[in-house]
């Protein structure tokens, strides 16, 4: 980092929300532009800055602060032009003078120590001592925080977390438990926190040092997609983590359950170690599944294989077996799964079921995971159908912090609830749903269980299926185009181990048989910039046409195939504004992604179709970058065509470009095209699971590159990470039990 030190001739703009400044300051004699977090700086502050030069493309050159800190005066003149300036509110240049009078090179010291003896300056009574008393406690209790933090290492960006939530005693309350800001402040970890509370002198020993790092090896293990985290293996990498005994670690697990932190439960002879959301949402789930199932349901007087028959009238078309023991089960049970691959005919099934009981004058309730997900669903049922956290009416309360406004204590408002793409489905928002249902209220959940699980903890739509306790129906039969979609009989084929058909004449799925990596990633360039629009005009090569690649490392990771594809697909353009973060260029027009769930952050509707405003942009939802602000520093994405959010420059951790994405992060998607390179990787990673997913993302054309060892390798490989949880083994630990009778 380059340092500069210059006096602050002029504050340009300053956003209030984040601390962005856009300054003007004198410096060797020239005056230049200074941009940043720097939340206190004034005019008429003398600082030392450390940051790089960037040349933005409208305002120049321009010097971009990391870091900075105040150069305070020391001769009583000095002091008298810095107090002249109105850096502390109340004081002004004839009030300046007066008190550099009364205290002289003193002055900056009476202010710190003894800032009631400015009551003894003519002219400030006890109104203007408490307009200046609060200015300068405010700057200085940030000011303080700022430079007590930044000396251990932290961002402004993370001191101004830390200050909006613990206020003016965060010195105290993280000098007292430095591991707070892992578990209270998003995107501070503990191996920050435990860097700064190692300089403050905490032991190694430390219970508050253990039972956080327990609780972060937790954390990152239900990342991955667990909900609980056998002793064992927690024990093992704590030990790592932490670098203690073993002692020391078992001892601190065992103090965290006595302390009701944490839960540990035998499960199949493991002594499973649960945080506690996750350890009461299986149980939540579990209860609330068996009740469902047993409750006493609503009968309708509706003669169904009529009802059935008719609508293959209706439509001209004819139902298999399974598709009609679906549609009955729905009727005759509580709960019911429909399990399928793509063109299992399941889209029918539920618009027949829709149609059968809105005949009987009963409410049906239609919603998904996602909200492309949720928008195919109206599409093919000609119903609204909600993204789950809109069916329960998500809401931000005044502190910030989510909330469902349906629940036990206000339950949805329908007879029949469908549920499609469950397979996305985590444990947390299955609670949620669940919760929010009432008893006698049937459940139908839809979803391909041979998907990937969800990105979130747990396993639910497969320990559902495998508990044996719910009526589950299995569609294998292809209906969907008339069976001609080579997408759809490869999926299948795929599914069953089977090598698919390559390239066969007006076909919807190629082989572009390429060995070298180097040659696969040129390929795929080609195909979406040039190959592919050329033979389809129609489809537009950013929008349409999508890259799913089975990981996020290495020349056809995702992280490399977006710096390559944004150079073709968006290049730089003077007319286009750009953002620089974590190594990453976010530009005017670039397809980007969220990557966490933010429930806070607001959006605008901009189709004019339903609620026109609303809360929560989660992990998956994938939009494009309509413009950057620099003055305000925000950025601006509108997602699916119909949701515009707005970005401090702040939470841009949360998002990445899109352009190539994990085959995890594209469950319950559709795009018209997909390319998915094919490599030889990880056991864990080039797998069936992983192929068949990717390929069912596609609606006209699939396009696999690589390696033919590779396709074989990865249609023969059945490995997947195995996931940790408890839902099924806690449903059969009950039903065993000879006094739960399904009706």
């Amino acid at each position: 980092m380059e340092v500069l030190e210059g006096l602050v001739e002029a504050i340009i703009f300053k956003s209030e929300d984040t601390g962005y400044i856009v300054s003007k300051v004198t410096a060797n004699k020239e005056l230049i532009t200074v941009v940043g977090i720097m939340p206190l700086i004034k005019e008429g502050q003398q600082i030392n800055f450390k940051g790089s030069w960037i040349n933005h493309k409208q305002f120049g050159r321009q010097f971009n602060v990391e870091e900075y800190h105040e150069l305070l005066p020391s001769s009583a003149k000095e002091i008298e032009r810095y107090l002249s300036t109105g850096i502390i509110h109340g004081i002004g240049p004839v009030t300046a003078k007066k008190i550099v009078n009364k205290f002289g090179d003193k002055t900056l010291e009476i202010l710190d120590n003894n800032i009631e003896r400015l009551k003894e300056v003519d002219g400030i009574g006890e109104k203007k001592f408490s307009i200046i008393y609060d200015s300068y406690l405010e700057s200085k209790d940030l000011k303080d925080i700022i430079m007590f933090f930044q000396k251990h290492g932290m961002t402004i960006n993370q001191c101004l977390k830390i200050y909006k939530k613990f206020g003016p005693d965060s010195i105290d309350i993280v000098s007292k438990n430095p591991y707070i800001l892992n578990d209270e402040i998003s995107g501070i970890g503990f191996l920050t926190a435990d860097r700064i509370a190692r300089s403050l002198g905490i032991e190694i020993i430390s219970p508050f040092r253990i039972q956080s790092g327990i609780r972060y090896v937790l954390n990152n293990f239900s990342a991955l997609g667990n909900t609980y985290m056998p002793q064992d293996m927690l024990i093992d990498e704590c030990k790592k983590v932490l670098m203690v005994e073993e002692e020391l670690v078992v001892e601190n697990i065992y103090n965290s359950v006595l302390e009701g932190k944490l839960k540990v439960e035998k499960i199949k002879e493991i002594d499973a170690v649960y945080t506690l959301p996750y350890y009461y949402c299986e149980l939540g789930v579990t209860n609330k599944i068996i009740t469902l199932s047993i409750e006493n349901f609503q009968t309708i007087n509706t003669d169904v294989l009529f009802e059935i028959e008719s609508f293959e009238k209706r439509y001209n078309i004819k139902f298999a077996q399974a598709q009609k023991e679906a549609i009955i089960g729905a009727f005759n049970n509580g709960i019911e799964i429909i399990t399928g691959g793509p063109g299992t005919g399941k889209t029918t099934i539920i618009k027949c079921i829709i149609e059968i009981y809105e005949n009987s004058g009963m409410k049906v309730l239609l919603a998904a995971p996602t909200g492309r997900a949720a928008k195919r669903m109206s599409e093919s049922t000609g119903r609204e159908a909600k993204t789950i956290h809109r069916l329960l009416e998500m809401g931000v309360s005044d502190d910030e912090n989510s909330f469902f406004g349906k629940g036990e204590g206000e339950p949805l408002e329908g007879d029949v609830i469908i549920i499609d793409e469950a397979s996305m489905i985590d444990i947390m928002l299955m609670n949620s749903l669940l919760k929010a249902i009432r008893l006698g209220t049937r459940v139908i959940i839809v979803g391909d269980v041979d998907q990937l699980p969800s990105v979130g903890p747990g396993n639910v739509l497969r320990d559902l299926i495998n508990s044996n306790f719910i009526n589950v129906v299995r569609l294998n039969e292809i209906f969907r185009q008339g069976k001609e979609s080579m997408i759809i009989v490869n999926a299948h084929k795929i599914n069953s181990g089977e090598l698919p058909y390559l390239n066969k004449k007006d076909g919807d799925f190629f082989f572009d048989s390429r060995e070298n990596i180097d040659d696969i990633l040129k390929t795929i360039i080609d195909l979406i910039n040039r190959r592919l629009p050329n033979f389809n005009s129609k489809w537009n090569k950013v929008k349409d046409i999508q890259i799913l690649s089975p990981t996020r490392k290495g020349v056809l990771g995702v992280e490399n195939l977006n710096n390559e594809l944004q150079k073709i697909l968006n290049p730089p353009s003077n007319h286009k504004k750009e953002k620089n973060v974590r190594e990453m260029i976010f530009r005017e027009g670039d397809k980007v992604m969220q990557i966490k769930n933010n429930y806070s952050l607001k959006w605008t509707r901009i189709s004019g179709i339903g609620d026109e405003e609303g809360v929560g942009v989660f992990n998956g939802d994938m939009g494009f970058i309509e413009s950057i602000n620099e003055d305000k520093s925000t950025l601006t994405v509108i997602f699916d065509d119909e949701r515009r959010v707005v970005y401090e420059f702040a939470f841009l951790d949360e998002l990445e470009l899109a352009y190539a994405i994990t085959v995890h992060k594209s469950q319950g998607s559709e795009f018209k095209v997909v390319i998915t390179p094919v490599f030889m990787g990880s056991a864990f990673l080039m797998n069936r699971n992983i192929l068949y997913t990717g390929i069912t993302r596609a609606k006209e054309l699939v396009v696999v590159v690589g390696s033919q060892k590779a396709l074989k390798y990865m249609v023969t490989n059945t490995n997947n990470v195995e996931r940790y949880s408890s839902l099924k083994e806690r449903i059969i630990d009950i039903t065993a039990d000879e006094k739960i009778v399904r009706d």
